[in-house]
């Protein structure tokens, strides 16, 4: 562009080529331009200044350019012109730059900028006004809005995520870890082997065994005893999943995957980085699904759905089954791949029938926990009430022993523990390897019912209370009476009296 000096002033035409080419360029800018004298009046305005602010040309030029566009700030509070750093450059001759302030269009609607005002001088130096050059960056503010708005949100989900992953630590921690993990049993002996032996290694494991043995509990011994106890263990419970779910659930899934997916969401295999991923009732999994399950367990890494981007994951897997899931691979039921997967070290948790003598220890410890946790005294286990549970078959294993020792302390009054209307009346046996129990100690109407009548299983139940009485002294109550070594109250002992017509010296006189 060519400068204007006292040569070009002296040549009309070439001077007015100048101001034209001046004139187009003002029109070309991107950026508002606008001109002011030393009294702060305006001299001029290019077409971007008049359509970012509204203002006419007529309406700038010979005003004061301050009280049109400038006299406020963002919160409305007066702008007074001694604080303008555009009339600054008037007064101190010094470029004045500001990135965060708004000019006020002519519709009052307020417009945020950023500007620069340059003091403009003549050749012998004297002031002769300021040239303002100002952008509007309302898009770049709605983008820091935006981009706080979003950093707000991924806070929101880093601290519901920290709040998720201390809630499944703490879940290891509760009381009731290892508590079930009772008892001096040969078959317990091998089971806790076993537990040490997998844990010190990143083998996978397969933890197989009867509804209520405590398979949950095996792979949380297993969790606490690696290298990975600071990490996780995050539980999944493979037949509580919707088919349509389970990628989501396993895998997680960002905004918009699918209807109903508001948010970004993380799987089961990203909240086990670093720990443990406990895969329970995995023979739940649809075969249709275990395609994709395989596929992370052998790669380590996995898609959210709905996203193309790959993650990896360090994750150890310990699965749990009450199904045999050899014969339900050999069926075509269950990936054959992705059982020999999974059961790199099979675990068979033995039932409580296979290991009766932790009966008792077990009923010790959720008497002690129950107790506790109902605020109740320690209730005390007679002998004839541990020979009972001893003897019953136990087809829910551990867990219906708990839920049977939770009824009676619910159902008992004082200090003496009333099982007889929380333990099932059928199925008792002998223990395996023992003699049987002295009849004394059954309960009267627990007879084996499998291949003896009614009458005969009637004479049973009256021959044991007899007997009981006999022991007792004819005591019904209190300690040493015949209630208590039935393991009964005395009010469910008189009522059997009653109906067997059971009167005292009856057993001198058979």
């Amino acid at each position: 562009m060519t400068e204007i000096t006292e040569q070009n002033l002296d040549n009309p035409a070439e001077l007015a080529r100048l101001l034209d080419e001046r004139a187009r360029i003002l029109e070309a800018a991107g950026e508002g331009i606008y001109g002011i004298d030393c009294q702060g009046l305006g001299t001029f305005a290019n077409p971007a200044a008049i359509r970012i602010l509204g203002w006419t040309p007529d309406q700038l030029v010979g005003q004061p350019v301050h009280q049109l566009h400038h006299h406020s700030h963002a919160d409305g509070t007066p702008y007074p012109r001694e604080q303008c750093p555009i009339y600054a450059a008037l007064q101190d001759g010094k470029v004045h730059h500001e990135e965060n302030e708004v000019f006020w269009h002519a519709d009052g609607s307020c417009v945020p900028v950023e500007y620069t005002s340059t003091p403009i001088r003549d050749g012998d130096g004297n002031q002769l006004g300021a040239v303002v050059v100002f952008r509007d960056i309302s898009e770049r503010k709605q983008a820091q809005r935006e981009q706080q708005i979003a950093y707000a949100q991924i806070e929101s989900l880093k601290n519901e995520l920290q709040r998720e992953r201390d809630y499944l630590r703490e879940e290891v921690k509760v009381a009731h870890n290892f508590h079930e993990i009772v008892g001096n049993s040969d078959p317990l002996k091998r089971l806790l082997s076993q537990i040490e032996a997998v844990a010190a290694t990143p083998a996978n494991a397969l933890i197989l065994g009867e509804t209520g043995v405590g398979k949950e509990l095996v792979a949380r011994a297993i969790h606490a005893a690696s290298d990975r106890v600071d990490g996780p263990l995050v539980k999944v419970n493979c037949a509580s999943i919707p088919k349509d779910l389970f990628e989501s659930e396993f895998f997680g899934h960002v905004k918009g995957a699918f209807t109903g997916a508001l948010r970004d969401r993380v799987g089961r295999f990203e909240l086990a980085e670093g720990g443990t991923l406990f895969l329970d009732e995995v023979g739940e999994v649809p075969l249709e699904q275990q395609g994709k399950l395989l596929r992370a367990l052998q790669e380590k890494e996995f898609e959210r759905v709905g996203e193309a981007q790959t993650h990896k994951v360090n994750v150890r897997i310990i699965a749990a089954t009450n199904r045999d899931l050899r014969e339900e691979a050999e069926a075509g039921r269950f990936r054959q791949d992705l059982y020999f997967r999974l059961s790199v070290f099979p675990i068979e948790v033995p039932t409580l029938r296979e290991r009766k003598q932790d009966v008792v220890p077990l009923v010790h410890n959720f008497l002690q926990r129950i107790c506790a946790d109902f605020g109740r005294p320690l209730l005390a286990l007679s002998s004839a009430q541990a020979n009972r549970l001893i003897a019953y078959d136990w087809p829910g294993n551990v867990r219906e022993l708990q839920n049977v020792i939770e009824r009676a302390v619910i159902l008992s009054r004082g200090d003496r523990l009333m099982l007889d209307s929380a333990l099932p009346e059928l199925n008792l046996s002998s223990p395996s390897g023992q003699a049987p129990l002295e009849s004394s100690t059954l309960l009267a109407d627990s007879g084996d019912t499998q291949f003896v009548t009614l009458e005969v299983m009637k004479q049973r139940q009256r021959d044991n209370i007899i007997g009981a009485l006999m022991a007792a002294g004819w005591r019904v109550s209190g300690d040493g009476g015949a209630a208590e070594l039935l393991g009964v109250k005395p009010t469910t002992l008189a009522y059997q009296m009653k109906r067997l017509a059971i009167k005292k010296g009856d057993g001198q006189q058979r």
